[in-house]
């Protein structure tokens, strides 16, 4: 499981390096895709094959169903862990993210979300000073 928050940045050669207890559970090979709130996802292979199944069986006659699975799908690609435990980010998916220099790493259970520093540090606080009304509202969930 991923958890914590840590911070990097991204080098000249756009290579991020990934926390050594992720790396742990990641593997040699992970799979980095466009994310929600403009940040990116990044998966085992297990969990983005699981993740990929779902998002296969939408149904096609729902442009909702079929732009969130192209978001998700065609951003895919394989992220290889080099020897010193960093991925290399594409153009497109630092552009998308709008990825800076400082870069914040975030464990959330079954995917690593990557972030740019300062709106991850907005998002965060905007987050925790309505955390109970979120709380509230996940009530009706069930959780």
């Amino acid at each position: 499981m991923f958890i914590g928050e840590y911070s990097y940045t991204i080098d000249a050669k756009k290579r991020l390096t990934i926390p050594p207890k992720f790396r742990k559970i990641l593997g040699e090979k992970a799979v980095i895709t466009r994310g929600l709130d403009n940040c990116l996802f990044l998966y085992t292979q297990k969990d983005w094959e699981e993740q990929a199944e779902k998002l296969s069986k939408l149904p096609l006659s729902q442009a909702d169903a079929r732009g969130f699975a192209r978001i998700m799908l065609a951003g895919a690609m394989e992220a290889d862990i080099d020897s010193l435990g960093r991925i290399l980010i594409p153009d497109y998916l630092k552009n998308y993210a709008k990825l800076g220099k400082k870069i914040v790493v975030a464990g959330l259970y079954n995917r690593v979300e990557i972030w740019d520093g300062e709106r991850w540090d907005e998002y965060k606080q905007k987050t925790e000073s309505a955390a109970g009304d979120i709380a509230e509202r996940l009530k009706e969930l069930g959780i």
